[in-house]
């Protein structure tokens, strides 16, 4: 299994165990703050490209980080998050979408082996989210563990005229949490949220 260090991106360095992921009200653009409020990481999701692509740079807007589909016009497939530095390809950020239950799977992206797991908590929720008229406006709950299915944390929506997310890291030891949080933007620009 791979050390943690083996997933760090130059150039950001996140310490926190709790973070806020904030979309803009206009469109997928996001930002990711600390505990104190400061931003650490803004995404956004390019605008007309065949393949879903998000450049994430740091507070003083350099780049750090891009997650790429795999395929074009992919909802349900591979996301691969590359250091902008190195593009070096770190992790995979895999997609079983479900009607029942969301399921994304962190995996290296070299071994293809998982990393973690980030599921949707409670089906009759999804199904809601997925089928009932403005059911995107229901918060999404997800728990996130690790390979061996131990507890690694949260992110829960908020009721927000924005979508705005608490992320919550409880062990991160051996699962990177530039992932999560990437994770948890293309989460919810992917699905439409």
């Amino acid at each position: 299994m791979n050390q943690r260090g083996s997933y760090d991106i130059e150039g950001i360095e996140l310490t926190d165990d709790s973070y806020v992921v904030e979309q803009s009200l206009v469109r997928n653009k996001y930002k990711a703050m600390d505990r104190a409020g400061n931003v650490v990481i803004r995404g956004k999701q390019k605008m007309f490209k065949l393949k879903e692509e998000f450049p994430f740079v740091d507070a003083a807007g350099n780049e750090v980080f891009t997650v790429k589909a795999g395929g074009m016009l992919d909802v349900a497939g591979n996301y691969v998050l590359s250091d902008a530095r190195t593009g070096e390809e770190l992790v995979i950020l895999d997609n079983d979408y479900s009607i029942f239950q969301d399921t994304w799977k962190i995996r290296d992206a070299r071994t293809e082996a998982k990393i973690a797991e980030i599921n949707s908590q409670g089906a009759l929720v999804t199904v809601a989210r997925n089928v009932v008229p403005f059911g995107e406006l229901i918060p999404h709950k997800y728990e996130i563990t690790d390979v061996d299915g131990r507890h690694v944390g949260n992110i829960d929506g908020q009721l927000s005229l924005k979508d705005r997310y608490e992320i919550t890291i409880d062990d991160a030891s051996n699962v990177p949490k530039e992932a999560i949080i990437a994770a948890a933007m293309v989460i919810d620009a992917i699905q439409g949220n």
